[in-house]
């Protein structure tokens, strides 16, 4: 099927043993055959959540083929691939700094100002910015974003013809009511946060009783609703020995994907260098990657820590990504406290061009960043006692 049509290249893909097959044609396709051979690349070791003659879901982070939205990917692709332009491919906002959890792993908890929320025309204002500077996919995020009564006008207001629209949660408060809402404002995915099969381990995590149990309902609710369900896992030396287990999870609440990040040493955690995750640990989680996605049964898997590593495509913090955080100021991603502006002050092509200008931005780094401690030791500031926010940007004092 013909997927993509622009003046001077044409894409087409096909589904060949399972696997999705792209292929360019047109005065540019030479030129794209880079970008194409590596799109190749990671459809032949993976599997689709679903496909057929017409429409193919590759994944939760990636628009349905094909559509308007995708044709925004591949625009977005020829420009990083051909002229170098960076564009912000992916935008996470976070909604509100409340969270009914207190999670002892949470990567924000120093980024929160509790009486700090963007409203409604704020949060609209700034993802229509973000998808006038080619954003196609939009992550709702928090806090907790379902502690919101207006979810679903802040999801209903952006334009899906766009973006795709994904939330991160607990689980907290997602019933069947709630999910309804959700999908009938356009949610795509709900990615919802599991730390172990256990309940009471999980519930340690999250430092609330009950969570295990609501994110359990939480995904039978969404799954019911027509959301698809991602079980997303923040992978660190505490639970990556459990990893087919949470999969057999993810095979018993029939969800569509799961996907794991590596624990950052910030928030919470900013005392716990020593308990992240290794090399040869992310090498781990690349070979679960492969194995569950070279056969057809169970969930796609998606293994952050492989994607977006030295092997694949590298970090997109500062150079494909940024986060909006509750307050409005505009980060790299949700795990550097570096901001370049603040929403309510400056436009967002003002802020995003001054991240791309930052030393530690004006390339792309293929590893994560805040796991490099000469990156820390030069910008990341030392939080004077009682700072909620520590955001800033420059060397350290």
């Amino acid at each position: 099927m013909q997927i993509y049509d622009y003046k001077v290249v044409k894409i087409n893909a096909d589904v060949v043993d399972g696997k999705v097959v792209l292929e360019a044609t047109g005065p540019l396709s030479i030129a794209a055959k880079p970008m194409i051979n590596k799109i190749n690349a990671v459809f032949q070791e993976e599997k689709p959540i679903s496909a057929t003659d017409d429409k193919i879901i590759f994944s939760t982070w990636i628009p349905e083929i094909p559509g308007p939205v995708f044709n925004r990917l591949i625009n977005s692709q020829i420009g990083f691939s051909l002229l170098n332009k960076r564009i912000p491919d992916q935008v996470s906002v976070g909604v509100t700094p409340r969270c009914p959890n207190k999670c002892i792993h949470c990567g924000a908890a120093d980024m929160m100002a509790p009486n700090n929320e963007m409203t409604v025309e704020e949060i609209k204002n700034t993802i229509d910015q973000a998808l006038d500077m080619g954003t196609y996919l939009v992550t709702i995020d928090g806090g907790e974003p379902m502690v919101r009564n207006d979810l679903p006008e802040i999801i209903g207001n952006i334009d899906k013809t766009k973006t795709t629209v994904s939330m991160f949660t607990s689980g907290f408060r997602l019933n069947d009511e709630r999910a309804k809402a959700l999908k009938d404002a356009g949610l795509y995915s709900a990615k919802i946060s599991f730390d172990s099969t256990d309940p009471e381990v999980h519930d340690k995590f999250r430092g609330r009783k009950g969570a295990f149990e609501g994110a359990v309902e939480a995904a039978k609710a969404a799954k019911r609703a027509g959301i698809m369900t991602d079980l997303y896992l923040t992978i660190s030396p505490y639970n990556i020995d459990n990893i087919d287990d949470l999969y057999q999870m993810a095979i018993d609440l029939d969800m569509d994907e799961m996907s794991m990040t590596g624990i950052i040493a910030v928030g919470n955690w900013k005392e716990h260098e020593d308990e992240v995750l290794t090399r040869a640990d992310a090498k781990r989680l690349e070979a679960f990657h492969k194995s569950k996605n070279s056969t057809p049964e169970g969930p796609r898997v998606t293994a952050l820590p492989y994607l977006m590593g030295p092997d694949m495509f590298g970090c997109f913090a500062g150079n494909r990504w940024m986060h909006i955080a509750s307050t409005g100021d505009a980060l790299p991603c949700p795990y550097t406290p570096l901001t370049f502006g603040n929403i309510r002050d400056k436009p967002l092509t003002e802020i995003w061009s001054a991240m791309g200008k930052h030393p530690a931005y004006k390339k792309q780094s293929m590893v994560c960043m805040m796991r490099d401690p000469e990156f820390r030791q030069k910008y990341i500031h030392t939080i004077p006692e009682g700072e909620q926010l520590p955001y800033y940007v420059g060397p350290r004092k």
